[in-house]
């Protein structure tokens, strides 16, 4: 044969149509794709409601040694055959061609199956299944089938009395099913057929015979606040239903994905073109329901990738950008929120830290000049200092506007709450100190209860030297005059409060010297509150944190990998924070300190700040 005529030659195609080889070995497969046992259970009570049951009673329970499990409805039951008789035949003959699909294109309205595969689900619950209707004479007909075999049978089953509905009954469950339980059911139906359930306003109750209770599924109440103004884009479909909810951050947090009312998955991030933020956010709770989805066949737990899903995505995507803001909103919010509150927790800690420490080496701001007088401004600011009163010696009384701020840092009328209550604690202030030769110290105690508010009735006051040398002037009242002696020495300090029959205790430790250093601190500009603290993002560099001297404010690194890392727990975040504040007030009130001294220094601020981290 010449070249030419080869080239001429057509290629033969073969054409043909798709068969199945063997129909068992196909029915076996669809039967074994429903992984789940409680979406089969969902199935079962989706074809009650299809057949517009009003009351639907699930039940398990034992019998003859075996669990069971059966639904009852009150519906219409099944269609029946030209003799009035419940068809039986054709449920069992026409797999993947459901009746259902036919009153669809009739026109009916809410029915939800369409594949004819439902019923073959049984077979992940239990070995045999039985379903009994009513005819029209009013007797009952019984069809069985059982799992791994290709046939059925349908009789004539005796009962006293007629019912109206059907009868679906497993028996015995499978194995592996012994822990499902009625509440089990309760809970997944609620979530699997929350808007069902909600639209057909039909009640289906859960009746455990083994547990000896009953449950009402109740459709799923989300938590949070309902976000009305979400509008995705038109499509030639149908229209997308959204009903989300904006709650705080959590791992339980999931938007499930619904088709006509049922739950196709239960969260939409595990479809891969949603699994990002605003989805994985943790903010989100709630219902996108899109009618016009094509499920797989087999298993109705996942989504046809055709273009029905594409316009979906498209439409999602405005959807997407407005729950993208309104988390960012939420979340400056909460950084706010949390910012004011490890704020008012380090000040607090720190105050009480300089409490107990040696006010003359520790003395930086003027939170011992008296109580603080609040003033508007921005988040961080600090407020100013009023002046301090007089004590004994014409001095000022530089504690009693620490304990003031301390304890005292609301205003306007008490609540009731807001009163002390009986003696709990007492605290010496302050708790360590160092006195010159021949000079004299003021010292108070504070009284608190039991939620740290302070006391002051019904007290009894005894000072006492227990050990070292000095005097005491007026050692019966909350405060004490502290007289050093003539020579150095350390001499401990203690007051004995009592209230009835309650007692505390509390000691302080005076370092009586000849020499007192000039402290770093004195002689400097009129003193500050206690600094706030800010945020700024610079993730390439590696300093922690900053002291801006003229306003008074820590700027943080919210982007160093030791923020990040305290970030992600609220303890943890708390403690960094106090450490970072205690290192720039250490930095700044002792420039003239050698760099082993400055570590001393904030081992010991860090030590009594942290003890008080609440």
């Amino acid at each position: 044969m010449s070249r030419s005529a080869g080239k001429k030659r057509k290629k033969r195609v073969r054409s043909g149509k798709l068969r199945i080889a063997d129909h068992w070995n196909a029915i076996s497969i669809i039967a074994s794709s429903q992984v789940n046992p409680l979406k089969a259970v969902a199935e079962f009570v989706e074809n009650s409601i299809d057949a517009r049951a009003k009351q639907i009673v699930i039940m398990r329970g034992k019998s003859r040694g075996e669990f069971y499990l059966k639904i009852s409805d009150d519906g219409d039951g099944i269609p029946r055959d030209e003799q009035g008789l419940p068809d039986f035949r054709r449920v069992a003959t026409h797999i993947c061609d459901s009746i259902k699909r036919q009153f669809k294109s009739e026109g009916a309205k809410g029915i939800q199956g369409e594949f004819g595969i439902g019923l073959l689900s049984f077979w992940t619950v239990g070995q045999n299944l039985y379903l009994t209707c009513c005819g029209a004479d009013g007797n009952p007909y019984k069809m069985t089938m059982a799992k791994d075999s290709p046939d059925f049978t349908v009789s004539k089953k005796r009962i006293l009395l007629p019912f109206k509905g059907t009868d679906l009954m497993i028996h015995p469950l499978l194995p592996g099913l012994r822990s499902l339980t009625g509440e089990k059911i309760q809970r997944y139906l609620s979530s699997e057929l929350r808007d069902r359930i909600r639209e057909t306003k039909v009640t289906v109750k859960v009746i455990d015979r083994t547990s000896r209770k009953e449950f009402i599924v109740v459709p799923r109440q989300f938590t949070g606040r309902l976000l009305h103004d979400l509008e995705p884009a038109e499509t030639a479909q149908g229209d997308i239903y959204l009903e989300i909810y904006l709650s705080d951050p959590g791992t339980v947090n999931q938007v499930g994905l619904y088709r006509r009312g049922t739950r196709v998955l239960p969260s939409i991030t595990e479809i891969d073109q949603f699994e990002k933020e605003p989805w994985t956010a943790g903010y989100l709770q709630g219902v996108v329901d899109a009618p016009f989805l094509t499920l797989t066949p087999g298993t109705r737990h996942g989504i046809i990738r055709d273009d029905h899903f594409d316009v979906f995505c498209r439409a999602m995507v405005p959807v997407e950008n407005h729950l993208q803001q309104i988390i960012e909103e939420q979340r400056r919010a909460e950084e706010e929120r949390s910012s004011r509150q490890i704020l008012r927790r380090v000040r607090r800690a720190l105050k009480e830290a300089f409490l107990r420490l040696p006010k003359e080496e520790y003395d930086w701001f003027d939170i011992h000049n008296g109580k603080p007088q609040k003033k508007s401004g921005s988040l961080f600011s600090s407020g100013s200092m009023g002046g301090g009163s007089l004590d004994d010696n014409g001095r000022k009384n530089e504690n009693s506007g620490a304990v003031a701020e301390l304890d005292d840092e609301g205003e306007g009328q008490k609540e009731f709450f807001e009163f002390a209550g009986p003696l709990f604690s007492a605290l010496i202030s302050p708790k360590s100190s160092v006195v010159p030769v021949d000079q004299h110290k003021k010292y108070r105690v504070v009284c608190r209860d039991r939620s740290r508010r302070t006391v002051w009735d019904n007290l009894v006051y005894q000072w006492e030297i227990t050990d070292g040398e000095g005097q005491l002037r007026g050692d019966d009242g909350e405060s004490v005059v502290f007289i050093a002696p003539a020579e150095p020495c350390l001499t401990s300090l203690r007051v004995i409060v009592r209230q009835g029959d309650t007692e505390c205790r509390d000691e302080a430790l005076i370092t009586v010297t000849d020499s007192l250093v000039e402290q770093s601190s004195k002689g400097r500009e009129a003193r500050k509150g206690l600094p706030g603290y800010t945020y700024r993002r610079a993730p390439g560099e590696m300093w922690r944190s900053r002291f801006e001297m003229e306003k008074n404010v820590i700027v943080i690194n919210n982007g160093h990998r030791d923020f990040v890392y305290a970030g992600k727990k609220k303890s943890r975040k708390l403690r960094y924070i106090s450490r970072l504040f205690c290192k720039e007030l250490v930095l700044h009130n002792f420039p003239g300190l050698q760099t082993g001294e400055l570590l001393e220094r904030m081992i010991e601020l860090s030590l009594y700040t942290e003890e008080h981290l609440k």
